[in-house]
């Protein structure tokens, strides 16, 4: 996949491009979808297959008070719009002169002119251009004069009978209140966090017998704070563990942590990249009355575990 990051480095239009455009935050099963029906649109016609993502999302410029925190950040956005089956992804910055450009222009000069677009293929809600100017009827009334196609897809829905849109507005919603498994349905991959392991407390392997990595975040939607059963990516390597999320309540410190006990592993990863898959959450998090009772508990919560990765 080649992908762009300025409208400079596009030296010529594409050979018949079809595109698909949106901030596919997530890239859940339904951008998913969009992906596939343009790149079998570009197979018929012998085209490029193209998505257009902006960064940074268009509601960190346009307001300041509607930022929800995002599922993916743009690195992993990249990340998962490149295993897909598209010819390029391009990533238009979004500035508050981008903003202005009238939804005519966006069309004709943007996406015909630079970038050589004969089709395009949105969900049912697509807006675009100056003040959300530009709906699909537009899309549709500049396609006839313009001469390029308009594709306007239909809703999927997800599988295991979940019912409803699938929207990154849901599926944040399903992360925030911990119901991750319902969350990977309509992911079609389980969540992730990442993050650098630094220094913690040393609370996890001198009292409690179970050392822990403590994680800095850097993406901005956590899960609700209790235990999780987790997959860990470290660096390439696959892991298992359990993650707690929250304020370690026993010790009353009232800190917010993300700490993951890894399982039968021993090696010192400070500074270390690490992606934690959150797979199912166990319990809510508790205050014990000493720490003996929270190892016993940490105990059966690793058991849960180990359960659910054999499962």
């Amino acid at each position: 996949m080649i992908i762009i990051e300025r409208t400079e480095d596009i030296e010529k239009p594409f050979h018949k491009a079809v595109v698909t455009i949106g901030n596919f935050d997530g890239v859940h099963i339904g951008h998913q979808s969009l992906f596939h029906q343009v790149v079998q649109k570009a197979e018929a016609i012998g085209g490029t297959s193209i998505a257009i993502t902006f960064e940074p999302h268009p509601l960190r410029v346009l307001t300041k008070d509607q930022q929800p925190p995002l599922i993916t950040l743009y690195e992993q956005k990249k990340e998962l719009i490149a295993t897909t089956d598209l010819d390029a992804l391009i990533c238009l910055p979004f500035t508050p002169e981008f903003a202005t450009i009238s939804a005519r222009a966006f069309i004709e000069d943007l996406l015909i002119g630079r970038i050589g677009m004969q089709a395009i293929i949105v969900g049912q809600d697509y807006s675009f251009g100056r003040h959300r100017e530009g709906d699909i009827e537009l899309l549709q009334t500049l396609g006839a004069e313009l001469n390029y196609d308009v594709i306007v897809a239909d809703w999927i829905t997800a599988a295991h009978g979940s019912k409803g849109r699938i929207s990154s507005t849901r599926i944040r919603k399903l992360v925030m209140d911990g119901r991750l498994s319902e969350a990977r349905q309509l992911l079609g991959r389980h969540y992730q966090i990442r993050g650098t392991v630094i220094e913690g407390r040393n609370r996890g392997g001198k009292l409690l017998g179970f050392p822990t990595a403590n994680i800095q975040l850097h993406d901005e939607l956590c899960p609700k704070t209790g235990i999780y059963a987790v997959t860990i990516d470290l660096e390439g390597q696959m892991l298992q563990g359990v993650a707690n999320i929250g304020y370690s309540p026993t010790f009353d410190d009232h800190v917010f942590t993300v700490e993951v006990h890894i399982l039968d592993f021993e090696a010192d990863i400070y500074g270390r990249k690490i992606k934690v898959n959150f797979l199912k959450r166990i319990r809510d998090e508790i205050k014990f009355n000493s720490l003996d009772a929270l190892s016993s508990q940490i105990r059966k919560d690793i058991e849960v575990a180990r359960n659910l990765f054999k499962a």
